[in-house]
């Protein structure tokens, strides 16, 4: 028992100190690897809960994906970080309100849970009783898709909403760039989309031919 304890408080030391490296870190690629081992901290610490699912699924698509994209972004991105210091420094205000407020929002779930235990007891868990023969996933799915399907479908909606958003923001039309117009296409009739040319017998058509550039030295390119 004293080892799983030692485990514990291991674990979260180290991700509590991760987590603030994150912020207090200088060098943006320092903060997103003291991120990853915040990540595996946080896993190792749902394996002692019994729920082996979510550590893995934290370590393969957090570590594996995010925090990884997370760094290549980072290290192949030209970042002004005296600019980002400058509009951390201008939106410090607004940043302590949310904080503030996120804060009250944990001094709240808290004491919640002192003043309400009875009715946290009666709230189903994703963790199985160990006499049974399900397992850690299979009784977080039955949870996960029964009684909060409903927040389930709606935290996808909010992350597709959020997706659209970024992709609206950061999309960028360069000028001179070709691009396919499925409605100019569509619309074209046969007085744009070709050209009849009566040819006398015997004759023939000459194409017309484009003018080349003329180079520096004002020769033909």
């Amino acid at each position: 028992m004293w080892l799983a304890d030692a485990f514990f408080y291991l674990f979260a030391v180290l991700a509590v100190g991760s987590g603030a490296m994150v912020i207090l870190a200088r060098n943006p690629v320092h903060a997103v690897l003291f991120l990853i081992l915040a990540f595996f901290n946080a896993a190792g610490l749902f394996v002692l809960l019994g729920a082996e699912f979510l550590a893995m699924l934290l370590v393969i698509v957090y570590v594996g994906a995010v925090a990884v994209l997370f760094l290549f972004v980072v290290m192949m991105l030209d970042v002004d970080f005296a600019e980002l210091r400058a509009g951390f420094v201008k939106n410090a205000p607004l940043g302590l309100i949310i904080a503030g407020v996120l804060l009250a929002e944990l001094i709240m779930v808290l004491g919640f849970r002192l003043a309400q235990p009875a009715t946290l007891a009666k709230m189903a868990a994703p963790i199985p009783a160990a006499s049974s023969n399900i397992g850690n996933t299979e009784a977080l799915g039955r949870i996960l898709y029964t009684q909060y399907a409903f927040y389930f479908e709606a935290a996808g909606l909010i992350l597709l909403v959020a997706m659209i958003g970024a992709i609206v923001l950061t999309l960028r039309h360069k000028e001179g760039v070709k691009r396919q117009s499925i409605g100019r296409q569509v619309a074209r009739g046969p007085e744009t989309a070709m050209e009849v040319v009566k040819v006398p017998s015997g004759g023939f058509i000459v194409p017309e031919r484009k003018k080349m550039p003329e180079s520096a030295d004002g020769g033909r390119a």
